[in-house]
């Protein structure tokens, strides 16, 4: 069955594969990204029946924007595959003062994956991109009082995704799937190759794991659940995740950053 599926930061690298086999397999595939030129030679890359969204997720403003044209375009989207991330930036706090990993890797996910369940199809997926880097979150630093360097702010904001997964999970016992996948530790993206100056391992790894998460039947049960490609298997991930606590106040302070201030 043809399934519409949203890809976050499919202009390159494995958000880029994932579509092209996402498309190849007959599925409708709307495709994200913050650059129109980028965006147009990534639809003509992956071919089939894609659309295209532009959107800069490090700005509110646009993930309101891209939520709402996806609601206006669409009565029902069946996976959504939040990829779209960042690790360093020439300017890593956005306008709204908050560390611009947090913003794209955690909040902007969870604004537009909160945005779009009215349409999320009830047996759908969704499927977040996490890290093998996971750290447990500062509460000063998600909320943009205290600055950590460009692994730390990543590490964080990925504990920080994984952690919203599990407790949205929690609130959705009748769906969509939320599930929380590491794609592969180092694998050939740019982020990689800007991070940590390698080539990094074969994508496709990371591509048939993403596929198999969005449509997949051993993913079929899996809310809440933490996939771990490095070991190819579901796995607990940090523990500052499974503290009920720390995962209560990580909540907390995403609704805080989230909500607007008067």
């Amino acid at each position: 069955m043809t399934k519409t599926i949203l890809i976050t930061g499919a202009t390159d690298g494995i958000g880029l594969l994932t579509a092209q086999a996402l498309a190849a397999e007959g599925h409708r595939v709307l495709l994200h990204g913050r650059n129109a030129a980028k965006l147009e030679a990534a639809a003509k890359t992956v071919g089939g029946t894609t659309e295209q969204y532009i959107a800069d997720l490090s700005k509110r403003a646009d993930v309101d924007a891209l939520a709402a044209a996806l609601r206006k375009n669409h009565s029902q989207i069946d996976v959504v595959i939040n990829n779209a991330g960042i690790l360093k930036a020439p300017n890593p706090v956005t306008k709204e003062g908050y560390d611009i990993r947090f913003e794209v890797n955690t909040f902007a996910p969870y604004a537009l994956t909160c945005d779009l369940l009215p349409i999320l199809a009830k047996d759908g997926r969704v499927v977040n991109l996490s890290s093998a880097a996971q750290a447990p979150v500062d509460r000063e630093a998600l909320l943009g009082r205290k600055m950590l360097d460009d692994m730390g702010a990543y590490a964080q904001s990925k504990l920080a995704l994984t952690i919203w997964s599990r407790e949205m999970a929690k609130e959705l016992p009748e769906g969509p799937v939320i599930v929380a996948v590491n794609p592969g530790s180092l694998l050939a993206s740019k982020m990689v190759k800007e991070g940590f100056g390698i080539a990094g391992n074969d994508l496709s790894i990371g591509v048939n794991i993403l596929r198999e998460a969005a449509l997949g039947d051993s993913f079929a049960d899996a809310s809440g659940k933490y996939f771990d490609n490095d070991s190819g298997q579901f796995a607990q991930p940090h523990s500052a995740a499974l503290d009920a606590a720390h995962s209560a106040d990580v909540m907390q302070a995403i609704q805080d950053a989230l909500t607007p201030q008067a």
